[in-house]
């Protein structure tokens, strides 16, 4: 089983979320957060704005992965959206995003923090795995193609 497997749960996968921008994605990821898992709302939407000014989390292919460093988290966070219409990310490809994987760690979490990064860039590479994530209907069923998701030897 993946990190992301192992630290993504159904509850922290939305989907058809509406938005119209990065701004409102990122206020919502925040709530989400907060209503969720306590943290701090206005913590969460600070942390990931700021590394968004730094340059664009957009990988292409319509894929973003928003992250952050956040500060009194006590363990990683991950959260799975996909949105119903994309949105302008500033993608290296210039497509819109519609899926979003978010990962918020403590500030220490440097070693983990880049495997979890690694680990997730090559999921999305996979073309296979990106078609069946948009084709899934409920969060479960999300939940269990990150699950199946083998990292290659």
């Amino acid at each position: 089983m993946s990190t992301i497997a192992k630290l993504l749960s159904s509850k922290d996968i939305r989907l058809d979320m509406e938005v119209s921008s990065r701004d409102s994605l990122l206020q919502e990821i925040a709530q989400h957060m907060e209503r969720e898992h306590g943290m701090p709302q206005d913590w969460v939407f600070q942390s990931l704005s700021r590394r968004e000014k730094i340059g664009s989390t957009a990988l292409g292919e319509g894929i973003a992965i928003p992250h952050a460093r956040v500060k009194d988290l006590q363990r990683i966070q991950l959260a799975y959206i996909r949105l119903r219409q994309p949105i302008p990310f500033d993608a290296p490809d210039d497509k819109p995003v519609s899926d979003i994987l978010v990962i918020l760690v403590p500030k220490e979490a440097t070693e983990e923090h880049l495997r979890i990064l690694s680990e997730v860039t090559q999921m999305f590479s996979d073309r296979q795995f990106r078609q069946q994530l948009r084709q899934c209907g409920e969060a479960g069923e999300t939940k269990q193609l990150f699950d199946d998701w083998l990292l290659p030897a």
